[in-house]
């Protein structure tokens, strides 16, 4: 089969940061699926893991942690799917990843795809989707009965990533919360818009400040999905005594909790690997959450956040869309599809 991966921690402009690779078909069994991927999206922890380090693979390792395409074998303790069927998933971090022909998956991280949608539309959603999910509902608590949040309001910061996209709609279709969503640039701004932001304000700027000009001086809940270090000293002065904050995006220094105790304010990660790297019993619920978050779609309720698609899937074009990544230039998300 084909696939993209690297034996070397390289830059990006590095031509053998990453390599195509011909590889054997993995075996399937175990609650294992055996997908033959038609589309992948690239996310910002595709370039972490692909960062510089001293570190060689005595075998190709294989990145990509968003994917869709047709179920061709199941393991024999399978009872979610069927050979045939079209599925999306994110994967396991501590397994090969998406950007090969063919990929092994545990069914109960997998979901049924929209079937309003392309492979490559789907491809862009399993990540972001579960991130989001499990963010706003599971973190942060919050209910999914709009009269409970009459009144109540949520700061995305962020929210023109892939995660942010999500989070937005989520938020906006479900909750019943008033969103207020960051963004910088013209485009930007009118990305979140369209995705049901309520109000939007630019993190380049004073957040307290704008924040007060909007009516909204403290969220009852505020969503970082962008730098963590930058935004923690300005989340803990905007939050609502008793509020709550989660993050996606890992720290570089400690974190000074104790701007929080006042307001008696939580603080939570999310992380969507911890189930699958975890094996935590509660594992199916990614299953749950992608197949709601289907449905979703092809209610309309939610839309892909797909915004760009290269093709074929291969080193030179994930390249590309890595680089694309880590210049922090992307909306939504870049979708790679086809094999040649």
């Amino acid at each position: 089969m084909k696939a993209v991966g690297l034996t070397r921690y390289l830059s990006i402009d590095h031509p053998e940061s990453l390599l195509d690779y011909e590889l054997p078909v993995p075996e399937v069994s175990g609650k294992d699926l055996l997908v033959r991927v038609h589309a992948i999206a690239v996310n910002p922890i595709d370039t972490k893991v692909r960062q510089l380090k001293d570190k060689v693979e005595l075998n190709p390792k294989i990145l990509g942690w968003d994917a869709a395409g047709e179920v061709v074998k199941i393991g024999q303790d399978c009872t979610l799917f069927k050979p045939g069927d079209k599925v999306f998933y994110a994967g396991e971090i501590t397994r090969s990843g998406s950007n090969a022909e063919y990929q092994l998956i545990d069914e109960r991280i997998v979901g049924h795809m929209p079937k309003s949608l392309s492979y490559e539309q789907a491809a862009a959603l399993p990540l972001t989707s579960v991130t989001a999910w499990e963010s706003l509902f599971e973190r942060l608590e919050i209910s999914l009965q709009s009269s409970s949040n009459q009144g109540k309001c949520i700061l995305i910061i962020g929210g023109a990533g892939g995660v942010g996209s999500i989070a937005i709609q989520l938020a906006s279709k479900l909750t019943g919360l008033t969103v207020v969503a960051t963004a910088s640039r013209s485009e930007t701004r009118q990305w979140v818009r369209d995705l049901g932001a309520h109000h939007v304000v630019n993190h380049q700027q004073d957040l307290v400040q704008q924040m007060a000009e909007i009516g909204i001086s403290q969220p009852d809940y505020i969503f970082c999905c962008n730098d963590t270090d930058a935004y923690f000293p300005v989340m803990a002065e905007l939050i609502k005594p008793q509020g709550r904050i989660c993050s996606i995006v890992e720290t570089m220094k400690p974190v000074e909790m104790s701007l929080l105790k006042n307001k008696s304010a939580t603080f939570v990660w999310e992380m969507m690997y911890t189930r699958s790297m975890y094996q935590t019993v509660d594992m199916i619920e990614q299953h749950h959450i992608l197949d709601r978050v289907a449905k979703l779609v092809d209610d309309g309720q939610i839309r892909t956040t797909i915004n760009e698609t290269l093709s074929p899937i291969n080193a030179n074009n994930l390249r590309q869309a890595h680089a694309r990544i880590e210049a922090g230039a992307v909306i939504g998300k870049i979708v790679l599809s086809g094999w040649r």
